[in-house]
């Protein structure tokens, strides 16, 4: 079992940033994916960005550039840093993690408006 617990959502304006965290627990060395994902308002859950257990990463087109990820092995945490924020990255931000089974946090909420 992995336990994912997201943080660091807020409203910012146009053009600002965040950092998002996705704290691990639990069968952590069994992971060997971590993500984000998001989900707007009427629309499906969508790829963000992963890095896997050796720092390979993948971001989603309408994200490169914008965004970064990294993990803290030692924190067993993982951060999303999204730059230059858009209205239409507005959306709840999940935590993924691919171990034995697929794991998911609760979300957390980005706004982008002025």
């Amino acid at each position: 079992q992995v336990q994912l617990v997201e943080s660091g959502g807020d409203l910012v304006q146009p053009g600002g940033s965040l950092r998002l965290s996705c704290t691990a627990s639990g069968s952590i060395s069994s992971i060997n994916v971590l993500g984000w994902y998001r989900q707007a308002p009427g629309k499906e859950r969508e790829l963000v960005a992963t890095i896997s257990s050796i720092g390979i990463t993948n971001f989603a087109d309408s994200v490169k550039g914008r965004f970064t990820i990294s993990r803290d092995y030692i924190r067993n945490t993982m951060y999303l840093q999204m730059n230059s924020l858009k209205p239409e990255d507005t959306a709840v931000y999940y935590c993924y993690a691919q171990a034995t089974f697929d794991y998911w946090g609760r979300g957390t909420q980005v706004t982008v408006s002025s």
